[in-house]
């Protein structure tokens, strides 16, 4: 027994020893680096629940202040930190082939959805799914969309304008993934939804099990991907259970028999995807399946379910707080919806100025995600600039890390990053703005595909809502807004009560 325990003590040991020096990867390159804990690397405290992801990037984000990079861990992988507007050009947009893919959280393999999703495609089969995808979001086709989007947008207001009130309190988290959810199932699926009405929606409770990653067994098991991917491979573990992968994929498989045998065209992903696949557009080689169809849907709700809706929490709650912002806004909606007879369209949308100035900014303070990652495909080397540095090779497989909500609350590129400042992206100002400091949607070719979706549906959405409401606090709001340290996303921590108080 004691020359077990003896063995066991003396194994344990060298392995934090090895473990101790995999941490060990930048100092040894010259780099500086934090503080990681081996195995969980720069994530310990965010895996704990006692950091937020947003809290954890900047803090990697604060070693070496003034550096072009730094170094971190993505747990037991080094990670090298882009700070330096130039390198972060010459990384994501220049020398893209050198960096095209993502880090894969689910190995090859392990679960044909996740395989099949743009996000986690790699090389060719990204870009063949990429141009498949893309004349889904040019501006003819986001018009077609934009009608959708208003009629969901339009519901959604009328659910409170028709209780006849004068001031709702609500929590807003909830009640902006509704909406979001609604949208998502008509522009995506071809599925009509009212998740405010029908509180026991299935649509809504299967994309709500699909995006929460805040429960202990969930995040145990998604922590499990991370470590021992292979292991998971082995024992066939998928992040989705069957009855979910399966509830979409009889939704999608329905609504394409339906449109086949009716002629029926809707102006959403799955006939663009559809009519790719009528074109003979392949994917590496493959025609297009359902399979891949359900998957591309099923990415926009991990991207745009939760994300833009805690975006629209975030941007409501410094309109409340704000009250000043909120008035010229709503002085500027007023006019557009006067000037469009107060029916709105994709033209009035793309004229109003300051609500793009206002979205822009609550993107800044608040970007949908706080960080993104490519991989190293062809082996790259970082040339020295300055005295201290030294050359940086990265092999294939090596790991860069965007650290955009570091970028955006870096003085020296947004003065009094904590204020809340439209006029930071007005005419005069926006040219001041170094390029590559303000990313909310990463940058260069793997940029995310949706982005003009999501400001499209956020900025329909406080049009209608601030043409019949004012957002305002109320006893429930907390001030300062927290993040939350569960979520993977930017959300508010404990969702967010405020007053919706009827206009004259």
């Amino acid at each position: 027994m004691w020359w077990f325990l003896i063995i066991m003590t003396v194994a344990a040991t060298i392995i934090f020893i090895r473990l101790k020096q995999k941490n060990k990867y930048w100092i040894r390159k010259g780099v500086k680096q934090g503080s990681p804990v081996p195995l969980f690397g720069d994530k310990w405290r965010a895996i704990a629940h006692n950091q937020s992801l947003a809290d954890m990037v900047q803090k990697i984000y604060n070693v070496g202040e003034d550096d072009r990079y730094c170094g971190a861990y993505d747990f037991m992988s080094p990670a090298l930190v882009l700070k330096d507007p130039d390198l972060i050009k010459n990384i994501l947009v220049k020398d893209f082939d050198h960096f095209v893919d993502h880090k894969r959280v689910i190995p090859e393999g392990s679960d044909p959805i996740w395989d099949r999703n743009l996000f986690f495609l790699t090389g060719q089969k990204w870009r063949d799914m990429r141009s498949a995808l893309s004349p889904v979001f040019t501006g003819s086709k986001m018009r077609h969309m934009f009608v959708l989007i208003t009629k969901s947008a339009e519901q959604f207001v009328e659910h409170f304008v028709k209780q006849n009130k004068q001031v709702h309190a609500i929590e807003l988290k909830d009640t902006f993934a509704r909406l979001t959810n609604d949208i998502i199932a008509s522009t995506v699926f071809g599925f009509q939804s009212d998740s405010l009405e029908d509180r026991d929606s299935k649509f809504y409770e299967m994309a709500k099990r699909i995006t929460d990653f805040t429960g202990f067994w969930q995040g145990i098991k998604l922590l499990g991907f991370f470590i021992f991917p292979k292991l998971y491979k082995t024992l066939n573990i998928k992040i989705l259970s069957e009855q979910i992968s399966n509830f979409f994929y009889r939704i999608v498989k329905e609504n394409i028999k339906t449109r086949t045998e009716q002629n029926i065209n809707r102006p959403d992903m799955i006939s663009l995807l559809m009519e790719a696949r009528e074109n003979h557009k392949l994917i590496h080689g493959v025609k297009i399946t359902d399979e891949d169809i359900t998957a591309q849907a099923l990415v926009f709700f991990f991207a745009g379910f939760d994300s833009v809706s805690s975006l629209m929490c975030f941007m409501s709650y410094e309109l409340a707080t704000n009250p000043d912002i909120q008035e010229r806004l709503i002085q500027e909606i007023d006019k557009t919806s006067e000037l469009c007879d107060r029916k709105l369209d994709y033209e009035a949308v793309k004229s109003m100025k300051y609500l793009d100035m206002v979205v822009s900014e609550a993107l800044r303070k608040w970007p949908i995600t706080p960080f993104v990652n490519r991989i190293c495909t062809i082996p790259y080397t970082i040339e020295p600039k300055r005295p201290n540095e030294q050359p940086i090779h990265l092999e294939k497989d090596a790991i860069v890390f965007l650290p955009i909500y570091g970028l955006h609350h870096d003085p020296k590129h947004f003065p009094n990053p904590d204020r809340f400042d439209p006029e930071r992206f007005s005419e005069e100002n926006k040219p001041n703005i170094t390029p590559y400091t303000y990313v909310p949607f990463g940058a260069g070719p793997r940029k995310c595909i949706g982005y003009r979706f999501a400001l499209l549906e956020i900025k329909v959405l406080f049009f209608y809502l601030l043409s019949k409401f004012e957002i305002v606090v109320t006893e429930r709001t907390e001030i300062p807004v927290k993040i939350c340290k569960k979520s993977l996303n930017m959300t508010p921590d404990g969702g967010l009560w405020v007053a919706l108080k009827r206009r004259n």
